[in-house]
């Protein structure tokens, strides 16, 4: 596979079809494309690896990645009853949304009414006192294929079928500290508010106590997810050694993704034929995540990548989702406790 190129997904050599006793499929064989050995590892930029991103929010020619598929087996995280958010660093919720399938096609939808539902099921599961929804990208092959678009919004993006982390240890309290300021080309919310998304006093807070990115996943169909199904590695499984810097390159700002090499101890899960009333919170960040600091004891985030399912039918349509990147602002503990004696 050429360096200077965005890998695809790819089935695997076998199936690795596990079944219960019952008859469900347990595990899969996937495909992940991960970072070759040979890349030099870090948790701070090198500049080994870049790309541009444009307002559109496609990516151009990938420069420095040196790309070594591996075959691993993906557990059925539905028979998984523990795996949660603050450990593991994913999380399935049952989460009706009142949006229709045509109105995630429209930007003002997007922001008016499903920041709203992301924020507020965020809330609920976290205990976030303060949750800001500030970004968000829907993907679908057919409808990148096609040049789709969000009426009033960036392009359709492909799922991305490689293994990677949104933000890094600069990259996450840097967007942070950006969302403070006047809105970049690529900032959505604050293009409607016309100002900044989070408050300095927020800003404060978060220094103070905690803060975290996390990412609201969902498809947009009726129907159930076959095709590029999303995966999730277990938090507690990637240790710093694994990751390397992958530099974004936007009009007005730098960002920050982590790519990683393989690992035997990588323990990877996705849910199987997720339905449009289903959310998958996924960790991006964490202040107290233990790659973020000394000590920290949470998930900072879960590495994830579409894959290819062989269990997927020939007739299953393409995926279409939706995912909602939400910064999470938790209060003093003396603060919280006094707004609830006000109330």
């Amino acid at each position: 596979m050429s360096a200077d190129s965005w890998p695809k997904a790819q089935p695997p050599q076998r199936s690795g079809i596990k079944r219960g006793v019952d008859g469900e499929v347990v595990a899969v064989n996937g495909v992940f494309n991960y970072q070759s050995d040979s890349i030099k590892r870090s948790l701070v930029a090198n500049g080994q690896i870049v790309t541009k991103r444009d307002g559109s929010g496609s990516d151009a020619e990938l420069h420095g990645a040196i790309w070594e598929p591996k075959e691993v087996t993906v557990h059925n995280a539905r028979s998984e009853t523990a795996l949660a958010l603050d450990v593991h660093g994913f999380e399935l919720r049952e989460s009706p949304t009142t949006m229709l399938y045509g109105e995630f096609y429209e930007e003002d939808k997007i922001l008016r009414n499903y920041y709203l539902e992301c924020q507020e099921l965020i809330k609920q599961v976290t205990g976030a006192s303060i949750v800001v929804a500030f970004d968000h990208n829907l993907r679908s092959a057919s409808g990148k294929k096609a040049s789709s678009a969000i009426k009033g919004g960036s392009s359709v993006q492909n799922p991305a079928t490689l293994v990677h982390g949104d933000y890094t240890l600069t990259s996450g309290p840097r967007r942070l500290e950006q969302l403070t300021l006047p809105p970049k080309a690529n900032d959505t919310l604050g293009r409607l508010l016309g100002g900044p998304v989070v408050s300095q006093e927020a800003l404060q807070m978060a220094k103070t106590v905690r803060f975290a990115i996390v990412n609201v996943w969902r498809s947009i169909r009726d129907e159930p997810v076959e095709v590029m199904p999303l995966a999730c590695c277990d938090a507690t499984t990637t240790e710093a050694e694994d990751l390397c810097v992958f530099e974004i390159h936007y009009a007005d700002r730098i960002g920050e993704n982590y790519f990683a090499a393989h690992s035997p101890s990588h323990q990877w899960y996705h849910y199987p034929r997720m339905v449009r009333n289903e959310a998958l919170l996924l960790k991006q960040w964490d202040s107290q995540g233990k790659l973020a600091g000394e000590g920290g004891s949470k998930a900072t985030f879960a590495l994830h990548s579409a894959f290819y399912d062989p269990t997927a039918s020939k007739a299953a349509p393409d995926r279409e989702s939706i995912e909602v990147r939400c910064i999470c602002i938790w209060e003093p503990p003396a603060e919280k406790e006094a707004m609830c004696d006000r109330q």
